[in-house]
């Protein structure tokens, strides 16, 4: 199991956590939006039991282990586009978004959305 962190996420990430501190980035899901789940894009402080810690490109990332059955070998980018910039995911478990692009679907079969994501 596995996260990917592109240059261009890992020094975004690498500055933010210089500015406001902490170890890296915590990346997980939840249910929300007309596709099912949306990711979530927090500072880590610390890995817990329940998580499991990825290092890319020089910057960690901490995912709680229930969202890895959703993130398992994402790709983790940062684009800017004019004034706007985000965190991208290239996910291969995901198999549908929505129109706006901010929630996605993944195989039903493949994985069950577990009560703590919820």
């Amino acid at each position: 199991m596995t996260i990917h962190v592109t240059e261009n996420a890992a020094r975004h990430i690498g500055r933010a956590i210089e500015a406001k501190g902490g170890l890296g980035l915590r990346l997980g899901v939840k249910t929300v939006g007309c596709s099912g789940l949306t990711y979530t894009f927090d500072y880590a402080t610390e890995v817990g039991d329940d998580d499991a810690a990825f290092e890319s490109n020089g910057v960690k990332v901490v995912v709680r282990r229930l969202d890895l059955a959703f993130l398992d070998g994402s790709t983790l980018d940062f684009e800017r586009n004019g004034l706007n910039e985000m965190f991208k995911v290239d996910n291969p478990k995901a198999i549908a978004t929505c129109g706006c692009g901010e929630s996605f679907t993944v195989d039903s079969t493949d994985s069950k959305v577990p009560e703590e994501t919820v």
